[in-house]
């Protein structure tokens, strides 16, 4: 069982975005939200860093350093990645597409 958080909802309370990096998304299949896909981190290297399920309406977050990162969603409706730079703190976001 993975103990990342509840991906649906809100950041958590005493979330403090002038100091810290959250990369958020959401997984989708020709514009519908994909449920239950396995989003994957990986650093500017292209190391796994981290794993979350995504919601049912298939969000996504996580909790991360800036830099450049890409996150690839892998899911019963196919694989898709993004690749997203969080030059600072605060909250960066993107959409992954599967296909």
């Amino acid at each position: 069982m993975c103990a990342a958080p509840d991906q649906s909802v809100s950041l958590p309370a005493g979330t403090d975005l002038s100091k810290e990096t959250v990369l958020a998304g959401r997984v989708v299949a020709g514009g519908e939200p994909v449920g239950g896909a396995f989003v994957r981190l990986l650093d500017g290297t292209g190391e796994f860093t981290a794993e979350v399920v995504a919601s049912a309406s298939g969000d996504f977050r996580f909790f991360a350093a800036p830099g450049t990162w890409t996150l690839r969603a892998l899911s019963r409706s196919g694989n898709g990645e993004s690749v997203l730079t969080a030059e600072a703190p605060g909250l960066h976001q993107t959409q992954v597409s599967v296909a």
